[in-house]
């Protein structure tokens, strides 16, 4: 390899599926709404798989689970909430640097595919 090149590392969730309770609207604290959730971690470059386990990586099973619970486990107001709890997660597991968490409102307006929140942060 160059020593001049860079080795960059992503593990990601696309479109996860959720149901949850989440709005600040009487009518959104009723009934549960359509939620996609988007996870990209980047994990350390030097982490080299040699024995082919899991415990060479960052299992993603953690982040699928971890986020079903957290989604089970209240009603959440805004979206931006939700997605900090989930960067928290992220963040918290070694070799993760960084991490970005997008949810996405689906049946909010028809005439928009979606409504959403982003965040993105590195750990210090």
């Amino acid at each position: 390899m160059n020593p001049e090149s860079k080795s960059h590392r992503k593990i990601f969730l696309k479109d996860m599926a959720v149901s949850l309770s989440i709005g600040i609207h009487d009518f959104e604290k009723i009934k549960k709404q359509n939620v996609l959730i988007n996870v990209e971690l980047d994990v350390d470059p030097n982490i080299r798989i040699r024995e082919d386990t899991i415990a060479e990586t960052v299992d993603y099973d953690f982040l699928r689970t971890s986020i079903m619970d957290l989604s089970l486990s209240a009603h959440f107001h805004l979206q931006e909430t939700f997605c900090e709890k989930i960067l928290e997660l992220c963040l918290g597991r070694d070799g993760v640097l960084a991490a970005k968490v997008s949810s996405e409102k689906t049946d909010v307006y028809p005439d928009c595919a979606s409504v959403g929140f982003e965040i993105y942060q590195t750990k210090e």
